[in-house]
């Protein structure tokens, strides 16, 4: 059938199941896998491994970029990108005559749902990305359902390499977020991934200060709290660090966000006992 992908205004052919996906968004490369379709996808990008077992399926690229020639050797009938940074990928890939279509980026927990559905379209089996999505939602309202009490005041700064950021209310860390128990103290801003204002971090009196770092770029968060004398406010805030580990990133868009939650839940709950 004939396909138009609007984010790339790209139209090719896909086959109605199609059978050598190859998926350079690992929260898409999860999404699949746990829709059962993982014998289907015969490419990965590099950081797929962390969450899901890919085992000789060749890497052909990164979040960035592609090599050209592994890719083609693999004669893809379907290549999964998203959008936002990813989408220049896209089109470069479109330009080369691929078949890749870009999903928007999630910009909520629903969005993230919403990848599964449109995944299971794409893969020609939209029943099973409708029974993940339900199942997501499902879970992650059980883990809503887990915390009572008040929530603590959650400040989140994400180092992506040297670009430092916090989050607005437009992201689906903000959903995960909000799903283990916690308030995002810039839940409100209009923005997804914001500029630091350290005025109004300290305005917002945080109890929990979460911060995500990289392997490559591994932050001292006590560091930088005592740095901003934070240390020295009636109530210091509590750390907890997320980082690419499975089930801890908070960066990270596929099923295992809600991993994350839990696993955020938790240590919330650490900070409020001590």
């Amino acid at each position: 059938m004939n396909v138009h992908n609007e984010l790339l205004d790209h139209i090719f052919d896909l086959p109605d199941r199609p059978k050598r996906v190859v998926s350079l968004n690992s929260g898409f490369t999860e999404s699949l896998f746990a829709m059962g379709h993982g014998d289907r996808v015969v490419g990965v990008s590099s950081y797929c491994s962390r969450y899901v077992d890919t085992d000789d399926r060749p890497i052909v690229g990164d979040y960035l970029s592609v090599d050209q020639t592994a890719l083609a050797a693999l004669e893809p009938d379907l290549i999964v990108v998203t959008s936002g940074v990813q989408r220049a990928l896209g089109l470069k890939l479109k330009k080369l005559g691929q078949p890749v279509y870009a999903l928007p980026l999630p910009e909520s927990f629903a969005g993230v749902c919403d990848a599964a559905i449109r995944l299971g379209a794409l893969t020609g089996d939209t029943s099973r990305g409708r029974e993940l999505s339900e199942t997501l939602a499902a879970q992650a309202a059980e883990i809503r359902s887990a915390w009572t009490g008040e929530s603590p005041r959650v400040y989140v700064e994400l180092w992506f390499g040297p670009h430092v950021r916090t989050i607005g209310g437009r992201t689906f860390i903000h959903d995960t977020i909000e799903i283990a128990g916690g308030q995002p103290v810039f839940g409100s801003h209009p923005g997804s991934y914001i500029d630091l204002d350290i005025d109004a971090i300290e305005n917002a009196r945080p109890t929990v200060y979460l911060g995500f770092h990289e392997p490559e770029f591994v932050v001292d968060f006590s560091a930088e709290m005592a740095k901003r004398h934070w240390t020295e406010w009636s109530r210091v805030p509590h750390i907890i660090v997320s980082d690419t580990q499975k089930g801890r990133n908070l960066i990270h868009d596929g099923p295992s966000l809600l991993e994350t939650a839990r696993w955020l839940q938790r240590q919330m709950k650490t900070a409020i006992v001590t």
